[in-house]
């Protein structure tokens, strides 16, 4: 089950927005003890997207910067849609294991394996003197 702090995070994203969130669509699902996040990124190339985590906070960078052939001045758009910018998006998932966390990017899609810490590796039994 996910932490309640990530329903949090989404609803703040939908009442004030997230531009980020509109070009970074995600999918975050758990199984077999591992939280998995598929984000989609078309257009990024691999060397343009970060991943960090820090303390079971995920954070998905991805930054495009504007082609060289826009700077011809006497180029006049009649439309220009495409955007250019940085963009981010973070989740906090709690107790996991950053050491083991593995990424891959394949066709625009950003697959992300987020093993969970067990919930027995955290407690320590405490011997009553």
């Amino acid at each position: 089950m996910l932490p309640t702090r990530f329903y949090f995070d989404n609803a703040f994203d939908q009442l004030f927005g997230n531009e980020g969130s509109k070009m970074m669509n995600c999918d975050i699902y758990e199984k077999d003890n591992t939280y998995h996040v598929e984000m989609d990124l078309p257009g990024f190339k691999k060397d343009e997207i970060k991943v960090e985590c820090n303390k079971g906070n995920l954070v998905i960078t991805a930054e495009k910067s504007s082609n060289e052939e826009d700077k011809d001045e006497d180029k006049k758009y009649l439309r220009r849609e495409r955007s250019y910018g940085k963009y981010s998006r973070s989740f906090y998932l709690g107790d996991i294991k950053e050491d083991a966390i593995e990424a891959k990017f394949d066709n625009g899609t950003l697959s992300i394996s987020i093993p969970k810490i067990d919930e027995n590796e955290n407690k320590k039994l405490i011997d009553i003197k």
